[in-house]
């Protein structure tokens, strides 16, 4: 997906403008410029290559423990009103002879969570391409994020978290491994 940062540049100026500001104030003079290139990172995961991104960091490890990573911090924009959304991501699979490197998959969250998303999308994307990558047994993927689309207007539920898992394979079949997943994220997950 193209970027096109002085297009994004100029229609901010045309918002700063609509909104009744005056654009051409100190404040405000550098913000389109600002607000293009925040938008530029914000939504590079549509420019990014999960093959690439992935590729070189798998390892082929005679396992069949569970494997967790969690508090994988996470920032996103909500589709619905571009605002941000952001938590926590908490991972856990089943190897099939295949491991991940360890920074990898917090890469992996952060390149789907550069995109306008919808958290439960969010979560889902993150299980399948960790199950298709390394074509895991199963997957445990569990997002618990606040919204400030719903933080900053009108509900006004500070403290309301959002909660969503994707579970694929033996996660999904297995209530033991599910619980396993739980068990294990929850003695630290907050």
């Amino acid at each position: 997906m193209h970027h096109d940062a002085r297009k994004i540049e100029a229609l901010t100026r045309e918002l700063l403008l609509a909104l009744g500001e005056n654009p051409d104030r100190e404040g405000l003079k550098g913000t389109p410029r600002r607000v293009a290139d925040a938008m530029g990172f914000l939504t590079s995961g549509y420019r990014a290559d999960p093959v690439k991104l992935i590729n070189g960091a798998i390892f082929t490890q005679a396992t069949n423990s569970m494997v967790i990573v969690k508090n994988i911090e996470l920032y996103s924009l909500c589709e619905h009103h571009m605002l941000p959304f952001f938590g926590l991501c908490h991972i856990g699979y089943l190897p099939n002879g295949r491991v991940f490197g360890l920074s990898k998959l917090a890469r992996l969250v952060d390149m789907y969570a550069r995109r306008l998303q919808l958290q439960e999308r969010l979560t889902e994307q993150i299980s399948q391409a960790i199950m298709d990558a390394i074509d895991a047994t199963g997957v445990g993927v569990m997002i618990e994020a606040r919204h400030l689309c719903m933080m900053m207007r009108g509900v006004e539920k500070q403290n309301s978290v959002m909660v969503t898992s994707s579970v694929l394979g033996t996660f999904r079949e297995s209530a033991a491994t599910r619980e396993e997943f739980l068990a294990l994220i929850g003695s630290r997950a907050t």
